[in-house]
């Protein structure tokens, strides 16, 4: 699967980079987002943490498993991408990824944040302009450069989607992120 059917909120049927229409759903109220596979593969990246994008998706597979925006369910993160879940946002718990897609980011800002001073560009939905985080760009203590190049993604702006076992989501939603 390649790419995946959302059905979109009537607010969110302006166009969008990442939607395509068409078979085997019609009109506005349904859009096809691109998957992993079909963003990785569209753009060359081939690193060991990458997904093949020969493969087909798996229901169970580990390496399948994502994060998508809550309010229009592009995806946004893979699993393996996660780097930590002890960050924290302006709306509570986040999560740092290695790497994200479906997202834009806006120009960048000098932000004091709890670990210091650094050089943030806020990152926005690509299909409903949703503010889900940011980006590290410049960190300015050497203790934190490992965040540079990295995104910060809200809780309050994540689902979990795509090969995620019932008991296992339900397990790590009672734990306190």
């Amino acid at each position: 699967i390649y790419y995946r059917a959302i059905q979109r909120p009537a607010q969110l049927r302006s166009a969008c980079p990442f939607v395509q229409f068409g078979q085997p759903f019609s009109g506005p109220e349904f859009g096809m987002v691109k998957t992993f596979q079909v963003y990785l593969g569209a753009h060359g990246h081939n690193s060991s943490r990458s997904a093949s994008s020969n493969s087909s998706c798996s229901n169970s597979s580990e390496d399948d498993r994502t994060y998508s925006c809550v309010h229009c369910r592009a995806h946004l993160a893979r699993h393996q991408d996660l780097i930590s879940k002890s960050f924290q946002g302006s709306q509570g718990r986040a999560y740092l990824f290695e790497m994200v897609v479906n997202v834009s980011c806006g120009k960048p800002e000098e932000r004091l944040l709890l670990t210091g001073l650094h050089s943030v560009a806020d990152i926005y939905c690509d299909c409903c302009h949703t503010v889900l985080g940011w980006k590290y760009e410049q960190a300015y203590e050497t203790s934190q450069k490992y965040k540079e190049g990295k995104y910060i993604i809200e809780l309050a702006h994540l689902i979990k989607d795509n090969g995620w076992d019932l008991s296992w989501v339900e397990l790590d939603q009672r734990r306190p992120y």
